[in-house]
């Protein structure tokens, strides 16, 4: 089994090379421009998730559109606060975050979706949550131990993902069954 700790003098030595590079030393064990460009992939997924959630949250209309539309709202700021973790990140890695909304929708993993129909909203939710889901998944896995930082940011965006993905299968139970 290796050593704990390299000595404090090494340690001290070793923190003083390279310091432009701020946070990432030798020790940082993946392809940070890599990591990099899957970050921006995932921001650019979080704004496209906040504009949806955003667009339904003002468009829904109906008898239970009320409930369904505070649930949008909750989620939308909760995806702009994803889309601001990235970009810190991105930043801490030495990158620029790419908001271009040029590009945004073609980097993106989920869909923007237009639906105006409440039950059409849920479920394009729905489906963008688990697109989220399963793509954060595999970025998790594929970070490993080389960037547990990152990692830990995936897995903190996965949680809040999966928390949404429940409540809108929650809200198709809880709609009476003609609007399914």
């Amino acid at each position: 089994m290796a050593e704990f700790l390299t000595d404090i003098k090494t340690l001290r030595e070793r923190a003083r090379q390279e310091i432009d590079k701020g946070p990432i030393t030798e020790a940082y064990g993946a392809d940070r421009e890599r990591v990099i460009q899957v970050c921006n992939e995932a921001l650019a997924t979080e704004i496209v998730c906040t504009l949806r959630y955003k667009r339904h949250y003002f468009t829904a209309t109906g008898i239970h559109a009320e409930s369904v539309a505070s649930e949008f709202l909750e989620h939308a700021q909760e995806e702009q606060e994803h889309a601001d973790m990235l970009a810190t990140r991105i930043v801490q890695l030495g990158g620029d975050p790419d908001f271009s909304p040029d590009t945004l929708t073609t980097r993106a993993h989920a869909e923007y979706g237009a639906s105006l129909d409440l039950v059409s909203m849920i479920k394009e939710d729905l489906v963008a949550e688990r697109v989220a889901i399963l793509s954060y998944t595999e970025i998790v896995q594929w970070l490993g131990d080389g960037d547990p930082t990152t990692k830990r940011v995936f897995e903190r965006i996965l949680e809040q993902e999966e928390e949404h993905a429940d409540d809108l299968r929650g809200l198709l139970e809880r709609l009476p069954k003609d609007m399914n």
